[in-house]
């Protein structure tokens, strides 16, 4: 644990930093980024996601109070109790004040749990479980890019919007996947339309043909891909093999981000409809941060995805408000977030709400076909925009014991 200096070492300390340094503990506020570095996660988060959080602590630069800020690491291996083991020691042991990224729902709950009344902040800026600002939020917790009943609801409503009223989906058999699949088929069955089966599958699955084959003889109109990472781009090379969305059927991917579809290549993706909160080419400031990123050592000139760019968004505007309170302690930090409503260069205008949800556009995208893209990584057309306020699920309906 981090001890306090009290007495004439603060105060020595207060004279000489300023009294907004009082506060943060062994005077170095200490970001952990935990993630999947080596499985199936990866490219979508893993070790750029370190980058994107240093790159925030460059920006941040003290928050011109000369605030030290250090960037550490680890790998949870997409196993609740290794996740929960690192933040453990990270809060007990070695001075973390804030965890950030955690995809994979399940290790984003379990430190949720964990941190819940602690000193830390957990910047859930890759964990998809929309139970983080519902029935469990936490007041140490910001929930930032998607979310499974944004996901679930509003890429649902866009495709029931141009005729896609039968349905099937194909689930990773995971938090994640079942709360997709859950809100999705909640929205459909409230409009109109129809759900024809589900097809489960464990995380990291080979090999998706019987599911494919299941998906094609249903003849539903829209195959909802309820899974992530590697699992979504194996899915959908193998359609591409069976011809499915050739036949009729459109493949729609609830989490899918640019590092994936570069991966697949547009031959196989093109076509696919996907649902993302952020994409390097919307503007200037995007494709700004985006250039930078890729110059990074170690990205290897990829653009960053939607959960990289939400790792700075999030580290960035933790360290503001440090440096507004003067405290990396969570009581002070969380609150001085959920002041902020503006323009955040990245995701558009944001608010953050008392359940720690941020608010933010979203966005359906088409993935191009080859000859339609023009330079490297220019893989979506916009189909439609989700304004911020329809995106999420409205404050009241969550349950979240922290909304008055």
């Amino acid at each position: 644990m981090k001890v306090y200096r009290l007495g004439l070492a603060l105060a020595l300390s207060c004279a000489m930093s300023g009294a907004a340094r009082a506060d943060i503990s062994d005077s170095v506020v200490r970001v952990g980024v935990l993630n999947d570095i080596s499985g199936i996660f990866q490219d979508t988060n893993g070790m750029g996601s370190v980058e994107a959080a240093r790159m925030a602590a460059e920006d941040f630069n003290g928050g011109g109070k000369g605030i030290k800020v250090e960037i550490v690491y680890a790998d949870h291996q997409n196993k609740a109790d290794v996740g929960s083991a690192i933040v453990r020691k990270w809060l007990d042991v070695d001075g973390v004040d804030a965890v950030v990224d955690v995809p994979n729902s399940a290790v984003g709950l379990t430190i949720n749990s964990l941190l819940r009344d602690s000193r830390m902040t957990f910047l859930a800026s890759s964990t998809a479980s929309s139970d983080l600002t519902g029935k469990a939020c936490s007041p140490n917790t910001i929930q930032w890019v998607n979310d499974a009943w944004a996901t679930g609801n509003s890429t649902a409503a866009a495709m029931m919007a141009r005729g896609g009223k039968e349905w099937y989906f194909i689930t990773v058999n995971f938090a994640l996947g079942q709360g997709i699949e859950a809100e999705a088929t909640n929205y459909i069955e409230k409009h109109g339309g129809k759900v024809l089966g589900s097809a489960k599958h464990p995380l990291n699955t080979p090999d998706f043909a019987s599911l494919l084959l299941q998906a094609q003889a249903s003849k539903a109109k829209v195959i909802g891909l309820a899974n992530a990472g590697g699992d979504t781009v194996n899915a959908v090379k193998q359609a591409a093999e069976f011809g499915l969305q050739q036949s009729g059927q459109t493949m729609v991917a609830f989490l899918l981000f640019i590092n994936d579809v570069h991966g697949m290549g547009l031959k196989v993706g093109q076509g696919l409809q996907l649902f993302e909160a952020f994409y390097w080419d919307m503007d200037d400031d995007t494709r700004a941060f985006a250039k930078r990123f890729a110059a990074r050592p170690g990205v290897n000139g990829k653009m960053p995805s939607g959960n990289q760019a939400g790792v700075y968004a999030s580290t960035l505007a933790y360290l503001n408000a440090v440096a507004a309170t003067g405290s990396d302690h969570a009581k002070d930090a969380v609150p001085q977030m959920k002041k902020f409503k503006g323009k955040d260069k990245l995701f558009g205008d944001v608010t953050i709400r008392q359940d720690g949800r941020v608010i933010h556009p979203m966005y359906l995208f088409e993935v191009k076909k080859p000859e339609e893209s023009k330079y490297p990584y220019d893989y979506y057309k916009l189909v439609s925009t989700i304004p911020a306020d329809q995106a999420f699920r409205p404050l009241a309906d969550g349950g979240c014991s922290l909304v008055k």
